[in-house]
């Protein structure tokens, strides 16, 4: 049985301070497009940082991965995929995949976990993530 994957798509443009002198894009800035890309998955399936906040919950990033294949280079349009990978675990998994047209530019990881109102990681998860994942028909 195929597990169900939720995934965005974000539009992106290198812009000229994300490079470096030879004009192509400095590899610390493809964790940024890794977040704004996590950030429109919030959005888009309604389950933000600030969703997170509001419960009493942080989701820092606890690793980070990313393997390049080709860079980007100033004024080059870009996709990024983002797809939430699924686990019984406490924890938030993102896989990303950037695009410059049909070209794979470079494959993520990102890994988040929960700590509560004092800063203690939460092993269990919590109440609203699993309303989350219920809604969004995530076994």
């Amino acid at each position: 049985m195929l597990e169900k994957s939720l995934s965005t798509i974000t539009k992106l443009k290198v812009r000229f301070q994300e490079c470096d002198p030879l004009q192509i894009v400095w590899h610390g800035n493809y964790f940024k497009y890794f977040e704004e890309a996590r950030e429109d998955f919030g959005r888009e399936h309604g389950i933000s940082y600030l969703d997170a906040k509001a419960k009493g919950y942080s989701t820092p990033i606890v690793k980070s991965f990313c393997e390049y294949k080709l860079p980007l280079k100033y004024s080059d349009s870009f996709r990024v995929e983002t797809t939430f990978k699924n686990s019984e675990a406490a924890k938030i998994n993102f896989l990303y995949k950037i695009y410059k047209g049909e070209q794979l530019i470079c494959t993520g990881e990102t890994l988040q976990v929960f700590l509560d109102e004092k800063g203690e990681l939460v092993l269990n998860n919590p109440p609203f993530f699993l309303d989350w994942k219920k809604k969004m028909n995530l076994p």
